[in-house]
């Protein structure tokens, strides 16, 4: 697979299959990343990679803190505080698309949290990646671990695997660190669900539009 195909192809999977991805591949697939360019080369970028009775003990460690509706415990906001166009039709442009897939009508919010729940079980995902930074590291590192993340799943998609990014552990990074080996010297940057997709499931025939690059992008000559 070429550049230009894994990037076409890379979506967010929300449904997976069961099956094992073999450690030496997920190896693989952290080595390729790892030349991501990154400011000075400080690399800043480190990985908890889940499987097995690990991913389990933080499925549930979430889950269970998923109970109490005001549980939420932010680190940081992923998410504007106040939002706009065109960023706010293009959110709700999405969550409806993929509510639709589901049959999941207006004002169904039960239905909508169970499905915001599926973050927490990794989508079925069999690895679950959990991404970290040292939290004195400045936004520039921010920066560099975006690309290094990007570079996960374009060599993921390489290997004929699929994937998730997820913001959404972010919200219960207390409970995250109760199940993980995460300092307090550490900040949670995202999760990620990593395996193969279900191709029968509906939720995965979500396609996101993409601006063409006349809407984002100026061609300065003079």
């Amino acid at each position: 697979m070429d550049v230009s195909e894994a990037l076409v192809s890379r979506r967010s999977i929300r449904a997976f299959r069961p099956d094992p991805v073999p450690p030496e591949t997920i190896e693989r697939i952290l080595r390729l990343a790892a030349h991501a360019p990154s400011g000075s080369n400080i690399q800043p970028w480190k990985v908890l990679v889940l499987t097995g009775a690990a991913r389990q003990r933080l499925v549930d460690a979430v889950l269970d803190v998923r109970r109490d509706p005001a549980a939420e415990c932010k680190q940081y906001e992923y998410y504007p505080t106040r939002w706009r166009e065109p960023y706010q039709g293009r959110r709700r442009k999405l969550g409806w698309d993929l509510y639709g897939l589901l049959g999941i009508q207006r004002g169904e919010t039960e239905k909508m949290r169970a499905q915001h729940d599926r973050n927490f079980l990794f989508f079925d995902a069999p690895v679950g990646l959990i991404f970290t930074i040292d939290r004195d590291l400045e936004l520039g590192s921010w920066l560099d671990y975006g690309m290094f993340v990007q570079s996960v799943m374009l060599a993921a998609r390489a290997e004929g695997l699929d994937t998730c990014a997820q913001g959404a552990w972010v919200y219960h990074h207390d409970a995250v660190r109760r199940a993980l080996p995460i300092g307090d010297d550490e900040m949670i940057v995202c999760g990620m669900a990593l395996g193969y997709a279900d191709p029968d499931a509906p939720v995965n025939g979500l396609r996101a539009e993409r601006e063409d690059p006349g809407v984002f992008a100026r061609h300065l000559a003079d």
